[in-house]
């Protein structure tokens, strides 16, 4: 018996007009649909007239659905894998069932259409050659702000997801990490009623969204520029001065890979030059 395909379906990130004519015939014709929050897709298919089946498959629940959808596969069933909105997988549920088919060695097909980020990016003006997708930081602020220094000197323009009631103290925090000037982009409620594509400083944005509390709600995605290519890399005298430090209170190796990860340095590097130091020191 032949096995099913696993469809990786797009669906709209906010206008369903959006919902492309091979995702609207794959969705009709699958046995049954994956979907984050089957209340929420059930809308899009009343939208759309289909009667496919919804079974939920979300972030606690996937390790358990896994094993049963891999069997319906395995005999013979299509099914389609959707999130709340644009592509799966992208911050979203879905890696466990993919990966399971892949060993299944059963046939996974993207069937593309909206994502926020790439949306985002595409409507930005910021460089778009080479990006780095974050997705979203950690609620924690002592955490948000570690992960944003070992982001500090990325180059690449960067994409973030954020909640509506942390993007104010997002903004500030990548103020204070990236610089009050460099230049980000807002871009809240894509394709929505009340769409706003914002491009400033961060310091502006952080005006800008302290002062209108709507810019505080809905599905929010910042672009943001990367540090200009001169500055990736800290000066010397600064990275010895930092790596002497790290030196007085831990070994070679977990100074390399600290600071590696507050500058942006190459591990390696970081080792040979620690031990240079060190030995300097003796």
């Amino acid at each position: 018996m032949m096995t099913g395909i696993l469809y990786v379906v797009a669906t709209p990130i906010g206008n369903l007009d959006d919902i492309t004519k091979r995702a609207t015939h794959v969705l009709a014709q699958v046995a049954v649909i994956a979907a984050e929050d089957t209340r929420h897709s059930s809308r899009l298919l009343q939208f759309l007239g289909i009667n496919t089946p919804l079974v939920s498959v979300h972030d606690h629940n996937e390790a358990n659905q896994v094993q049963r959808l891999i069997q319906q596969l395995l005999a013979g069933e299509h099914i389609a894998l959707i999130s709340d909105a644009g592509t799966p997988l992208i911050s979203d549920p879905g890696y466990r069932l993919v990966a399971a088919a892949h060993h299944a060695h059963i046939q996974v097909v993207p069937v593309v259409g909206a994502c926020a980020a790439i949306a985002a990016l595409s409507a930005a003006g910021l460089p778009s050659d080479r990006f780095s997708f974050e997705g979203f930081l950690a609620a924690k602020a002592s955490q948000r702000q570690t992960q944003l220094k070992a982001l500090a000197n990325e180059s690449r323009t960067l994409i973030f997801y954020e909640a509506p009631h942390r993007i104010l103290e997002c903004v500030q925090d990548m103020a204070a990490i990236f610089g009050a000037d460099r230049r980000v982009v807002l871009a809240r409620e894509l394709t929505k009623t009340f769409e706003t594509i914002k491009q400033s400083t961060l310091a502006e944005l952080c005006v800008f969204v302290a002062s209108d509390t709507n810019q505080q709600r809905g599905e929010i995605v910042l672009v943001v520029e990367g540090a200009p290519e001169d500055s990736t890399l800290m000066a010397q005298k600064e990275l010895d001065a930092l790596l002497l430090k790290l030196l007085k209170y831990l070994p070679i190796k977990a100074c390399a890979q600290l600071a590696a990860e507050l500058t942006g340095h190459k591990k390696n590097a970081l080792y040979d030059r620690a031990l240079v130091l060190q030995t300097k020191a003796e």
